[in-house]
Formats: C-alpha cells, structure tokens, sequence
C-alpha cells in the first residue's frame, strides 16, 4: 500500500505518518515547509518531497501509484484568513480541487480530506450533528466547507472514495507554539513552563471539544488500513465540551504551575461553543480509542519540557 500525507511535516501529519508506518511499509510526504518542520519526519523511513500541492508536478510526482491520499495540506488558521482570503482561497480550495485531479488521474482509490468544525459557524446548536445546518463565519470556515464537498463529489461523479472528516481542536507533542496563529494549548502550556502569562481572548467561557493527536492518526490510519468511505462528512471528535477556564485550570494541574492570566477582547470569528455529536464515527470507527484530556495534556507537558531543555 502507497500512501500519500500532503502537509505530513506538519504537526498532525508527521502524527499521522508515524501512525502509518506501523501499517503501511511506502508513506510519501509532500509539503512545503510553510507551517511544517523536517524534524518532525527526519527520523522516519519516507519519501520526502519539498513542494506544494499548487505545484502540477510535484504533486503528480508524489501521487504517483498511490493507493490513498490524506489531505491535510492547508492554511489552517482563522486569523490568518481574516488577513489573506484570496491566499487561503487558493491553498485550501483550488489546492484541494488540485488533489482531487491527481488522485483521479493517477487512479487513486480513496482520499481522506482535512475539513473543519468551523463549517458550522454560527449554527449554536450543541453538540454538533453533521446533519445540522452549517453557517462559515470566516474565508478559511468557507474553504473547508468547500474543499469536504468538493471531496464528497468526486466520490459521487467518479467513484472516488471518500471521507471528508471535520476535525475539532486537535492538540499534543510537536504541536507549534511559535506560530503567530498557534492554536491555544502549545501556546498557553509553553507560556506556564516558561513563566509567561496566559492570554485570553474573550472571558474564558468559550468551549471546545479537544481531540488528542495520536487518536487522530489512529482515526486516520484506521480509514486507510480499511478503505472507508463515507457520503457525508464525519465529526472527528470524541464528544467533550471544556471551556477555555477549564481549560487553564487543566494545565495548571498537568504543569504544577499556577497561571497568572490576561483576559481581552475576542477575537472576529471565534465561535462561542463547540461540541461534536460523534455518534457517526463512532459507528465506522469502533475500535478507535478516545484519549482522556488529563492523559493528553500530561503528554503534551512531558513533550514541552523535554523540548524545552533542548
């Protein structure tokens, strides 16, 4: 089995590959380094390409002769959309388009596509059903929805299979604090290890529905290993709600650090509440182990601090 990760340097990805290699012995990687890092993959026996998937033929070069593809290759901050929509357009909507027609025109099998729990925007319906209505409240909540629906199309006008999968917050080892959009938890668990005040936008009310990275890749890995497919998007989640309060109060217990913290302004775009109804993966995916948010920010901190002291 050959298996193409596009953004497998990145943190999920290089998750996601080491996962792989325990099933698959041909993993390929395409990236280009924007968010992505070699030392993520450099320990890994994989084919490492340096490129885009906006790139014709770098991107035919790495989809050639495989099996799957895992899409995860994006622009993957809200921020950041806010500041570039005609970038974020053209990675996460045209780069999609662009995977799908290699993988049509190489004969791949499946492709499993990075969405995003932002596509439900401004529906406040809890928790959130794939079924439910969905409302993007930013470009890069647009582009997901974009980028799963053209996947699920492919699946329909030429057989494709397909998974669209909506990740919720996914967070662990590897993940990127130094990022200007960096997703809260390296942020925050980097700022408690090194005596630094946790910034909050809004008043900590917010909630989230965290999903521990390695039972991502199994997720993931899973779907490969048995080629599922799926006609509408699937939640990837495991169905728990922490606000960000509890949040702070969870890794001032995992670090052993009391946390002085800021509280400002939200920012545009941010939903208020996020919860998954996951009962859909849950039905595909039965083996596939939930990890408890104690346990993974325990992880999370070990791999902080090991990092830290180089």
């Amino acid at each position: 089995m050959r298996v193409l990760v596009t953004g497998g340097a990145g943190f999920t990805g290089s998750a996601l590959v080491r996962k792989l290699l325990e099933a698959s012995p041909d993993v390929v990687v395409l990236d280009d380094l924007s968010t992505g890092h070699r030392r993520n993959i450099d320990d890994l026996p994989i084919t490492f390409i340096e490129g885009s998937i906006l790139n014709e033929r770098q991107l035919t070069e790495a989809a050639e002769g495989t099996d799957s593809i895992v899409h995860l290759a994006a622009m993957g901050s809200v921020p950041l959309s806010i500041d570039d929509p005609a970038a974020c357009n053209e990675i996460n909507v045209t780069g999609t388009f662009r995977v799908l027609e290699a993988a049509r025109a190489q004969h791949t099998r499946q492709v499993i596509m990075a969405s995003s729990s932002a596509v439900y925007g401004s529906n406040p319906a809890l928790p959130k059903s794939e079924r439910d209505w969905v409302r993007p409240m930013t470009p890069y909540a647009v582009s997901k929805l974009a980028g799963e629906q053209y996947t699920l199309a492919y699946q329909d006008c030429y057989g494709l299979d397909a998974l669209a999968f909506r990740f919720f917050n996914v967070y662990g080892p590897r993940q990127d604090q130094n990022h200007p959009y960096a997703a809260v938890i390296p942020v925050w668990t980097h700022a408690l290890l090194t005596g630094q005040p946790l910034l909050v936008n809004g008043d900590g009310s917010h909630t989230r529905d965290f999903i521990y990275v390695d039972s991502l890749a199994a997720l993931l890995t899973d779907a490969v290993t048995r080629r599922v497919s799926h006609p509408e998007p699937i939640n990837a989640a495991f169905g728990t709600e922490t606000s960000l309060n509890q949040l702070i109060a969870a890794l001032e217990a995992a670090t052993g650090v009391s946390a002085e913290v800021s509280y400002r302004e939200p920012r545009a775009g941010d939903v208020l509440k996020s919860l998954a109804d996951n009962r859909v993966q849950q039905t595909l995916f039965p083996d596939v182990p939930a990890v408890g948010l104690e346990h993974g920010l325990a992880e999370t901190v070990r791999w902080f601090r090991a990092a830290l002291r180089g």
